[in-house]
């Protein structure tokens, strides 16, 4: 009689149908490493989600800096075609952009430029659909790390927000190291979850040398827990990795720069120990990034913040690995806040980690109500908690999509308009495409034909130092030129003096008091315009998030135009 309580009790099929509850066994112990038992989501559908979005975001993404284009599109551009524009961080007298990030990336280019020859525009667009994939495959990883460790809803919460999130849809194809770093921040922490510190830290540790020097901040918590886990696996993965990359880094700066130097480390030695002058290039208020944190996610920004307040009422549920993912949100948002030079990119590896935090006090709602000692609570207000998790997501969603479109509707013109110019090689080779005060939404040589012989810069009263093109003569790469300096300061041979020369011309046209060279009819000729956003004349909560009918009333649009010039 014994023996058959003994097997009754470790059957589950008897489990599930005695009449009266029996002693807590194994049975009944969920699995740690279940999620929720067999509540998960696969990998099917965060990565088919995904990648619908990312290339939506490949093929339709505006360029939000400058900055991806002259220091990371134009040093491209000069490896595959020999032309582009260079930055004084790439002189190698200062030398302190890495080539091993760009190499990286030209290893879709170079044979995406062979394939599609002179259409350049096709391998710009070949190059993002390479980061849309890394994003999908590192975001993808998170989501299922996330449904097996704490159960489907919150991994379909976080999966919904990286879809749409307008900070996620925008930064995830930004050619920038800051986007790489997020892909990193994605992959470290799917494999934290995973269980896999030596590969967590490995990961992280690309996304710091490979990536942006700096997110090192942002990845302590993550490699601290992991050489916490396992410190021998960890820790050797942490510094063959490193070593690897910054001797990798050093061959190839010396290989462009022509002589031995660290990008890597000459960027934390001006920045950090050199007394680096990065506010020459603007600063902005303590409250920069929480304006910029809400306009990119919204009411998914203030949740993300909020995690930490309802914390010590989930701790039971999300300590303290969930508490390791989401912690460089705070610690990364008080440092970069510190800072007096602030800029929109520098928040990227960060992005998917707000998600995350915003979806667990979504999928927490109801537990700020429950009775703790009753888990199944049936009142009233635990049933409306539950109730509003699907309305407040939609919520996020619907109004991160809102800015989405906007900034697309809004700022696409730039993109656009150069694609216009491969119609009109019939004014022959040697033409010379003229930009003024339009220079800093130029959007890359890759959107200039090949009948264009030179992009030059004219004067419109901007007195800081512009990109150069490359000087071969000088030695390409490897050239120190003199008209370079670390001080923002203008060079006198950046403007083209002589305007006649132009034979394109690109500017913006707006309701200003002075009057654009393009109004000139008798000299130039009107060969494509699109509206583009005024900015200034726009009421901000109209101009940020699309509302049907109140944006483009309430809106002031200018044109963006190319102009030629009249032959005479």
């Amino acid at each position: 009689m014994a023996l058959t309580t003994r097997l009754r009790r470790s059957s589950p099929p008897d489990l599930q149908t005695a009449p009266s509850p029996s002693p807590y066994s194994k049975v009944d112990k969920p699995d740690k490493s279940s999620g929720h038992g067999d509540q998960r989501l696969g990998w099917f559908l965060p990565l088919l989600s995904l990648a619908v979005l990312r290339y939506m975001s490949a093929s339709s993404n505006i360029i939000h800096d400058c900055d991806e284009v002259f220091n990371y599109w134009e040093p491209l551009h000069f490896l595959l075609y020999k032309t582009g524009f260079q930055t004084w961080e790439y002189s190698s007298q200062f030398a302190l952009r890495s080539y091993l990030y760009i190499i990286f990336h030209n290893l879709v280019g170079s044979p995406a430029s062979w394939w599609f020859g002179e259409e350049k525009v096709r391998v710009f667009y070949a190059v993002r659909i390479f980061l849309a994939i890394l994003s999908v495959i590192a975001d993808a990883a998170l989501v299922v790390a996330l449904s097996r460790k704490y159960g489907k809803r919150l991994a379909s919460y976080t999966l919904a927000m990286l879809c749409l999130a307008s900070g996620c849809f925008f930064a995830s194809t930004s050619f920038l190291p800051s986007s790489f770093s997020m892909y990193a921040m994605s992959l470290s922490s799917a494999l934290y979850l995973f269980e896999k510190p030596a590969a967590a830290v490995l990961s992280a540790a690309s996304g710091v040398i490979l990536g942006w020097p700096f997110s090192v901040l942002a990845f302590l918590p993550l490699t601290i827990f992991s050489l916490k886990k396992r410190f021998n696996h960890a820790f050797l993965s942490g510094v063959i990795t490193s070593l690897f990359l910054l001797a990798l880094s050093a061959v190839v700066d010396h290989y462009y720069y022509g002589k031995w130097t660290s990008s890597v480390l000459n960027l934390l030695i001006y920045n950090v120990l050199g007394g680096g002058e990065s506010h020459l290039y603007g600063t902005e208020g303590p409250l920069f990034y929480l304006k910029n944190g809400f306009n990119n996610f919204n009411f998914c920004f203030i949740l993300a913040l909020l995690f930490i307040v309802i914390f010590p009422i989930v701790k039971k549920k999300y300590a303290p690995d969930l508490l390791v993912i989401i912690s460089p949100v705070y610690i990364w948002l008080a440092f970069m806040s510190l800072q007096p030079h602030k800029e929109e990119r520098f928040l990227y590896p960060i992005y998917p980690l707000i998600c995350v935090a915003a979806s667990s006090v979504i999928e927490s709602l109801p537990d700020l109500f429950r009775d703790k000692y009753n888990p199944n609570d049936p009142s009233v207000l635990v049933t409306i908690a539950k109730t509003m998790r699907p309305l407040v997501l939609g919520l996020i969603l619907c109004a991160s999509h809102s800015r989405t479109f906007s900034l697309i509707n809004g700022y696409s013109a730039p993109v656009e308009i150069y694609k216009h110019l491969e119609h009109y090689d019939d004014v022959g080779e040697g033409s010379v495409l003229c930009v003024g005060s339009e220079w800093h939404r130029f959007p890359s040589s890759f959107f200039v034909p090949g009948y264009i012989e030179q992009v030059r810069w004219i004067d419109d009263g901007f007195r800081g130092l512009l990109p150069l093109p490359f000087n071969s003569t000088l030695g390409g790469t490897s050239a120190a030129p003199p008209y370079f300096n670390n001080k923002n300061l203008a060079s006198d041979q950046q403007y083209l003096q002589d305007i006649d020369k132009c034979t394109f011309l690109v500017e913006l046209h707006l309701e200003r008091p002075y009057i654009p060279r393009g109004s000139d009819l008798n000299t130039w000729e009107v060969m494509a315009a699109m509206h583009y956003l005024d900015r200034e004349m726009s009421p901000p909560k109209y101009r940020s998030f699309f509302i049907p009918y109140l944006w483009q009333q309430n809106n002031v649009f200018g044109l963006y135009k190319l102009l030629k010039r009249i032959a005479k």
